[in-house]
């Protein structure tokens, strides 16, 4: 596990980063470190997946998601289901591009970005 907040250099490489049910459950700051130090683990060519709730164009994709979101935010306000276009943003500003987004059950999605 790491702290994307903090800046971080392994000793080793990497082909592919996974992150799942986190970008939701953190301050926005730790989705913003995620894609700064994923930029700078990954070769081109290397993958970030991301799995998890996102909103889409601005909305819920399903009332339940609107409630979890609301839950997530009486827990902690820095928290909450995230609009997918602003993590896809942010992506691309750290060099990524959009490979896929898929539907997943119980209105989640895998999200595939290549290092560009």
């Amino acid at each position: 596990m790491l702290d994307t907040t903090q800046n971080f250099s392994p000793s080793i490489g990497f082909d592919i980063v996974i992150c799942i049910n986190m970008i939701h459950i953190a301050p926005w700051s730790a989705t913003v470190g995620l894609m700064r130090n994923t930029a700078t683990l990954l070769p081109t060519g290397g993958l970030l997946f991301l799995y998890g709730p996102f909103r889409r164009h601005a909305a819920h994709t399903a009332p339940t998601n609107e409630a979890f979101d609301s839950d997530l935010r009486v827990q902690n306000p820095e928290w909450g289901i995230r609009d997918l276009e602003a993590v896809t943003t942010l992506a691309k500003d750290h060099g990524f591009s959009m490979l896929t987004i898929e539907a997943m059950p119980a209105n989640n999605f895998s999200v595939v970005l290549k290092r560009s």
